[in-house]
C-alpha cells in the first residue's frame, strides 16, 4: 500500500509509504490519499489527522516525475484545466477536496516541491530538525501548481514566498520556524511522539468548536476586520447551541475533563 491509515484513538495517521522514491506521489498514491482524507473526513469517531512520510529521508518530494511527462502529454491544456476545477489536486488536499477537520503535517526529511504544496495545506506543520522545504519548480521549467504560489504568501508574506518561489532554494527546519512556515521544531525521534499530543490536544476539545473555529480563521483571511468580525459569530452562535457547549461549562464548575460528544 502506497500509503498507510492507523487511528489512534481520535486520530488518524496517514503516512505515504514510498520511501524508496522519496516518497513521492504518482497517480495511484495520490489517489490512494483521496480515499485516505475521505476516510477520515467521514468517520466522527476521527477528529484530528497527522501526515508525515515513511522512513526519515523524506516527507514528501512532490509529484513522481517519471508519469507527469506522460501525464502533461495525454491530455491538452484546456483538458488539463478542465481537470484541475473538477477533481482533487495533488495528494487530495490541494484543491477540490475540503475537510473540516483539524491536519497536522509531521514534516520528516525532504519537504519539496508538491510536498510541501501539500504540508501548506494542512492546518499546522510541525518539522523535525532534519527536515529541509523548498519549491524548487521554476529550475524545472514550471511553476508550483498545487497552491504554492498562493498558500506560501498567505503564510508567509509574499515578498518571504517571492525568495522561495523565484530563486527555487532550499531552507532548512530553523529557518522555516522563523518564517512561520512550521509551528515548532523538534529532534527527529521526537516528531510522531510531538505531533500525536499535539493531535491529541485537539482531540480531546470540543469538535463542533474545533472544527467551527478552523473554518473562521481560514474563511476569515480574505476578509477585512469587520467582514471577518460578523463571519466569526456567524459560526460561534450555532457553537453556542450545542450540547457541548453546556458540558464544558459545567466541567469547569464541576472540575472535571468534559466529555465532548461533538452535538
Amino acid at each position: 500500500m502506497s500509503i498507510r491509515f492507523e487511528s489512534d484513538g481520535a486520530v488518524a495517521i496517514l503516512t505515504i509509504d514510498r520511501p524508496q522514491v522519496h516518497n513521492a506521489l504518482d497517480a495511484e498514491a495520490s489517489d490512494a490519499l483521496v480515499a485516505a482524507w475521505l476516510r477520515f473526513r467521514d468517520d466522527d469517531a476521527l477528529r484530528v489527522a497527522v501526515l508525515t512520510g515513511a522512513g526519515e529521508r523524506a516527507f514528501c518530494s512532490g509529484a513522481d516525475l517519471r508519469g507527469v511527462g506522460e501525464f502533461y502529454r495525454s491530455q491538452s491544456s484546456a483538458q488539463r484545466l478542465r481537470r484541475s476545477e473538477q477533481t482533487p489536486g495533488l495528494g487530495g488536499i490541494t484543491r477540490n477536496l475540503a475537510i473540516d477537520k483539524p491536519i497536522i503535517a509531521a514534516v520528516n526529511g525532504h519537504c519539496l516541491a508538491g510536498g510541501l504544496e501539500v504540508a501548506l495545506a494542512c492546518d499546522l506543520r510541525i518539522a523535525s530538525e532534519n527536515a529541509s522545504f523548498g519549491l524548487p519548480e521554476v529550475t524545472r521549467g514550471i511553476i508550483p501548481g498545487a497552491g504554492g504560489t498562493q498558500r506560501l504568501p498567505r503564510l508567509v508574506g509574499p515578498e518571504r514566498a517571492l525568495d522561495l518561489i523565484l530563486t527555487g532554494r532550499r531552507i532548512d527546519a530553523r529557518e522555516a520556524e522563523r518564517i512561520g512556515l512550521v509551528s515548532r521544531v523538534v529532534a527527529p525521534d521526537a516528531l510522531r511522539r510531538e505531533s500525536l499530543a499535539v493531535a491529541r490536544a485537539i482531540a480531546e476539545n470540543a469538535p463542533l468548536a474545533v472544527r467551527a473555529a478552523k473554518a473562521a480563521v481560514w474563511s476569515g483571511l480574505d476578509l477585512s476586520l469587520s467582514e471577518g468580525l460578523r463571519l466569526e459569530q456567524l459560526f460561534a452562535e450555532p457553537v453556542r447551541q450545542s450540547e457541548d457547549a453546556q458540558e464544558g461549562p459545567r466541567a469547569f464548575l464541576e472540575k472535571r475533563r468534559p466529555e465532548f460528544k461533538g452535538r
